[in-house]
């Protein structure tokens, strides 16, 4: 049996099992301080004998050091290691990664990538980040990719400053869910129809970010998750976009939706206790 470790900024989704058909989930928990927050944890797999856990985190990270970077906004996480005090909670070996390439290896595992061992996953939602994987191998470096902060060119118009408070107008800060509901007025980015001016802005930056993407790592898959990623008509309006901003000079990506939806993140972590 493997655990598994969704740590979100504000909530925390454990489970146990051996596959997405054989799961129990906890409810949510509050992401409060680590002390807290892992007693919580301990609480909910006490008495059960687990093989690894997986822990898909939010970040930045320190993935070798198996702790949360000191640059994370959460103060009380800075810098905490995590691997350790989960592996001393629960008896077991952990492995910690990104959330995103978390999610990426469950859409590999289970998912839309089954098939490909080539791909980018990237989640549109209140950020943006991506997951990549390469030749059979998520990818880290430095620290670990951040696909949400690279830059990119305004359309046509917009005047809004960024959401971002490091780099105001990057991709994430023109394009998360936050960024678009302050444009429009609105208390989230959902809440506008589906023929509103907005999302054909928000289908220019996504598909600047495939551009990017492909120049880059040169995928054969780019998967799109997250609540605006897996919005109705998305997908089609940044491949459009896409191909008009390619040129034709690369082969782009096939773009595609994500298929493990509002469960990805506890079943990227349930991919990382299991491993490739």
């Amino acid at each position: 049996m493997f655990g598994a470790i969704e740590a979100g900024g504000t909530k925390i989704v454990c489970a146990y099992g051996k596959d997405p058909e054989n799961l129990t989930v906890s409810p949510p928990i509050p992401t409060t301080s680590p002390k807290e927050t892992l007693e919580r944890i301990r609480e909910f797999f006490a008495g059960r004998k687990l093989k690894r856990t997986g822990i898909a985190c939010f970040g930045p990270l320190e993935i070798a050091k198996g702790r949360i970077a000191p640059l994370t906004p959460k103060i009380e996480w800075r810098g905490f290691p995590i691997v350790k005090a989960v592996e001393k909670a629960l008896g077991c070996p952990a492995v910690l990664d990104t959330d995103v390439n978390g999610a990426a290896l469950g859409e590999h595992l289970w998912g839309a990538a089954k098939k490909s061992t080539h791909f980018v996953y990237v989640t549109v939602g209140t950020g943006i980040g991506g997951g990549t994987m390469l030749n059979g191998q998520l990818i880290h470096g430095l620290l670990h990719p951040e696909v949400g902060h690279m830059r990119v060119r305004r359309f046509g118009g917009d005047e809004y400053g960024g959401h971002c408070p490091v780099h105001g107008d990057c991709l994430e800060g023109l394009a998360c869910g936050p960024a678009i509901a302050a444009r429009y007025g609105v208390a989230k980015a959902e809440e506008l129809q589906d023929h509103h001016p907005g999302w054909a802005l928000e289908a220019h930056y996504l598909g600047q970010m495939a551009v990017n993407l492909a120049c880059a790592y040169s995928p054969e898959l780019l998967i799109l998750g997250g609540g605006i990623g897996l919005k109705r008509g998305m997908v089609e309006m940044v491949r459009q976009t896409a191909a008009q901003e390619m040129n034709g000079y690369a082969p782009l990506p096939k773009i595609v939706r994500a298929k493990l939806g509002g469960r990805a993140g506890v079943l990227g972590a349930l991919a990382l206790a299991i491993g490739v």
